[in-house]
């Protein structure tokens, strides 16, 4: 009886490791595709060309997939596998650029621009790993700029204006200082010639 019950621990025994064997290969399988992004939030102002990284590793061919997620929908931006097509949506044609590591660059950005951008990296064995980038886009409004550019040449005509009036009230006030004295230093003569003419 004794020599059964080794043979029936040594076939669990071997059973589990066949079962953790296949289990670290399903995982590794599954494992095999990784996703790196570096910057997920990114800020950027009207007409700036952006780089939307990431950089992914995998052991088999994949192909690479980014969509553009906003409240005025979802578009899809492009689609390629490395080294053989790459299919650029009509909206995006003259505007992006493609990189190997799976990183996409946005030229001459607008307001619609912003919103989520979404990576998806699919194994020959059917294998998705996601990457989300938020991208948000800010406007420069000119008339404000050109406002404060008014307000400023305003204030400093006015200034200048300022200056001008107090060094005219200065130079008029020592104008009539002068002349001041010089009617005290008259009329202090005249009294004196009229005291000595007494």
């Amino acid at each position: 009886m004794r020599p059964l019950q080794g043979c029936r621990r040594q076939g669990i025994i071997l059973g589990i490791v066949t079962l953790c064997l296949a289990a670290g290969w399903a995982l590794q399988t599954q494992g095999g595709v990784s996703l790196l992004v570096p910057q997920p939030n990114i800020n950027a102002t009207v007409a700036q060309n952006i780089l939307l990284s990431v950089e992914y590793s995998c052991k088999g061919i994949v192909s690479i997939e980014w969509k553009h997620v906003s409240s005025w929908g979802t578009n899809k931006i492009v689609e390629w596998k490395p080294g053989s097509y790459t299919n650029i949506s009509k909206s995006y044609k003259d505007r992006v650029n493609t990189y190997e590591n799976g990183s996409i660059q946005l030229l001459n950005v607008g307001v619609r621009d912003a919103g989520y951008y979404v990576v998806t990296i699919t194994e020959e064995l059917g294998t998705n790993i996601y990457g989300t980038i938020v991208l948000t886009v800010y406007e420069i409004i000119y008339e404000d700029l050109h406002f404060v550019a008014v307000f400023f040449a305003f204030l400093t005509a006015v200034s200048a204006v300022l200056v001008c009036c107090m060094w005219f009230c200065n130079k008029s006030v020592h104008l009539f200082q002068n002349k001041r004295d010089k009617l005290k230093e008259r009329t202090a003569e005249e009294i004196e010639l009229q005291t000595i003419e007494c």
